[in-house]
């Protein structure tokens, strides 16, 4: 006969095997919220479904991104602060083939700057992202580094009401966590946000961006 203290110690390593078995049972037969064919991206932790998420309807909805349409954005300067991850997943892209490559350029440079340099105190953009270089008499080039850039819309709104438009705002979706609910569109206060197909996720404005914008979906994909 075991004495009582072998007993009890048997009684003790019995309980915990049979906690550790329900424990993986529960956990391999529980969906998974982080799936791939999960509803939401868990990252930015807005989540509001059940585990019991519905598949058909998860992998529907993953077949679409955020994106910012240009032609109503109004540069509310949202974006830059609204977003839920930092820096912001909205960028300044430069469709090339609408700019005027001009040296007097209104998102490079603030209203009535006297001296068209490239020194800190003339430029427009809080964070140095929009870069010029000189290309030949009297063109430039602006290039946008979006490591820098934190989606102000600054120089958007000096483009738009100085150029031809050229400088947009774009969710880069390298960078978006493609939330539920996209904490930008619910305070943006001209609705220039929507789902847009996943295959297409690019709503460039202009004359010529929409090559552009495959060309953006293919470097993405």
């Amino acid at each position: 006969m075991p004495s009582r203290r072998e007993f009890i110690a048997k009684c003790v390593r019995g309980g915990l095997l049979t906690g550790l078995v329900v424990l993986g049972g529960t956990l391999m037969l529980r969906p998974r919220r982080d799936d791939e064919n999960c509803k939401f991206n868990f990252a930015c932790g807005s989540c509001s479904l059940s585990d019991s998420c519905n598949q058909a309807e998860a992998v529907s909805l993953r077949s679409t991104v955020w994106q910012l349409d240009p032609s109503k954005c109004i540069q509310c300067g949202r974006c830059a602060t609204a977003c839920v991850i930092t820096p912001s997943a909205v960028k300044c892209t430069h469709a090339y083939v609408m700019c005027g490559y001009c040296d007097l350029c209104g998102g490079y440079f603030k209203p009535e700057t006297k001296t068209l340099t490239t020194a800190a105190e003339n430029q427009l953009c809080p964070t140095n992202a929009l870069k010029r270089k000189f290309i030949e008499d009297p063109f430039y080039e602006y290039t946008v580094d979006e490591l820098l850039c934190i989606g102000c819309a600054k120089c958007v709104k000096g483009c738009d009401a100085f150029g031809n438009g050229s400088l947009q705002l774009q969710i880069r979706h390298n960078r978006c966590v493609n939330c539920n609910e996209c904490s930008i569109a619910r305070v943006c206060p001209s609705e220039a946000f929507s789902r847009v197909p996943a295959n297409k996720p690019y709503l460039l404005n202009g004359f010529g961006t929409e090559r552009l914008a495959n060309d953006k979906t293919q470097q993405e994909g």
